[in-house]
């Protein structure tokens, strides 16, 4: 604060004579000089003051300056701290996924080894057994080899001796085998094996009868194909239904071909129990083509 002192100054009076006038200078030189000196006491005093007060301001200044520092070491450090335990925090988080993911990883490389090994086992199973079938392979073809040469010599024998009985006169039309065997759905499957040779060893058209008969009555079986073609050995194979209610005592085949006609009856009787016979006609294997045991 700026204080202005105002110093006052005495009217001259009017001019008095010599005596008075030096008394009068003497006065007002006493007077100015005590003027003076209140004046500096006042000036000094206001300086004093302005002092103080300049001081108590640099002290709150210094004291404000001192408490925003205070406030910016504490919010750093608490910003640090803060700082600190969320990075530690976010650090451990990743700390912990990075070794749940390492565990992961470890049990996925565990488990391609064990998928790899499997693999590879599987592989060398695979070539075993592709060897396995290509020795199997080899076999059967020449298993099937062998047989053909076998059916040729057979063909070649058989050839012969269709030709030498044909010189001989040939062999007449003859029954080699026949059989009835049940199945499911009151279904049955016939079989015979018909023998002939013509006298000019040429083949002949079979024609074959079948008949189911009882004490009264008789049914025909009606055979698929109607005629067959006979030069050696025919054999005729086929399935038929017993009709509900009929209970046949005898089946009777006949047979005629180049003028010849054979006539057989059999007596009709089931056989033992046949085991794991199928629940339905639809579960059947095709008609067994082999030979009749006789």
């Amino acid at each position: 604060m700026r204080f202005k002192s105002v110093l006052r100054f005495c009217s001259p009076p009017a001019r008095p004579s010599c005596q008075d006038s030096v008394s009068y200078k003497l006065e007002r030189s006493l007077h100015c000089s005590s003027l003076n000196t209140e004046t500096q006491r006042s000036v000094m005093k206001h300086y004093s003051i302005a002092r103080s007060q300049q001081g108590a301001s640099t002290l709150v200044l210094a004291l404000f300056v001192i408490a925003i520092l205070v406030t910016a070491i504490v919010a750093l450090v608490f910003g640090h701290k803060l700082g600190y335990q969320r990075g530690y925090y976010s650090m451990q988080n990743e700390t912990q996924q990075a070794v749940i993911t390492s565990k992961e990883s470890l049990q996925e490389l565990k488990d391609l080894r064990v998928s790899h090994k499997i693999a590879t086992n599987e592989v060398a199973t695979s070539k075993q057994e592709l060897e396995i079938s290509l020795a199997n392979l080899k076999e059967l073809r020449e298993n099937q080899q062998a047989i053909m040469v076998e059916n040729r010599q057979v063909a070649q024998l058989n050839d012969l001796y269709a030709e030498i009985v044909s010189e001989k006169g040939g062999m007449p039309l003859q029954i080699l085998g026949a059989k009835i065997e049940p199945l499911p759905e009151n279904a049955f499957e016939y079989g015979f094996d018909i023998g002939m040779l013509a006298s000019d060893g040429k083949a002949k058209r079979l024609n074959p009868t079948l008949t189911l008969l009882d004490d009264d009555d008789f049914v025909e079986v009606p055979l698929e194909p109607v005629s067959y073609t006979i030069e050696g050995v025919t054999r005729i194979r086929g399935r038929f239904t017993m009709p509900a209610g009929f209970k046949p005592l005898q089946i009777k085949l006949n047979l005629k071909a180049a003028g010849q006609e054979v006539e057989q009856l059999y007596d009709w009787k089931l056989g033992a129990k046949v085991d794991n016979m199928p629940l339905s006609l639809l579960d059947l294997p095709d008609v067994d083509e082999s030979p009749i045991e006789p």
